[in-house]
């Protein structure tokens, strides 16, 4: 049966894509839950429409994130924590620590989700980390591990 998407539906397409589904799937899934509607000309239609609508919002996201690239190249993050002898933290920097040191020094909003980390920060230093921000553009973000200066 032939269907278009009402809305994105995980591992079968985005809002608007004309697809080819089994019917049982169609008639007793995907159009009682309001994810799809039958295929005719006149949704048809409206399907490309909806297409081109999100082809321009994602073409606006990637300008913004594009945008934001340059903010957070700018300047170094600094993350304060505990250190022993030779530079070994007491504990590690999680991506969440990057993330709230993105948004209280540089004032961005970034998803812990969104950083890529492939092990945590476990030592004092310079390390470049990147983030994604739209599924295209990434940025490379310089986090300073600095030692914490009790008072």
């Amino acid at each position: 049966m032939k269907i278009i998407l009402a809305s994105d539906v995980d591992k079968l397409g985005q809002k608007g894509d004309v697809l080819t589904v089994a019917d049982g799937y169609a008639r007793n899934y995907l159009v009682p839950k309001g994810l799809a509607m039958a295929a005719t000309k006149g949704t048809i239609r409206q399907a490309d429409l909806m297409q081109k609508v999100r082809a321009e919002r994602d073409q606006r996201l990637k300008e913004a994130a594009a945008a934001r690239v340059a903010v957070l190249a700018s300047e170094p993050v600094y993350i304060s924590a505990r250190a022993g002898e030779g530079g070994r933290l007491f504990g590690s920097v999680t991506a969440s620590d990057v993330a709230r040191g993105i948004y209280d020094q540089l004032d961005q909003e970034i998803d812990r989700r969104d950083i890529r980390l492939e092990d945590p920060i476990r030592a004092l230093g310079s390390f470049q980390v990147e983030v994604r921000l739209h599924e295209e553009v990434n940025a490379l973000v310089t986090v300073e591990v600095i030692e914490h200066e009790e008072e």
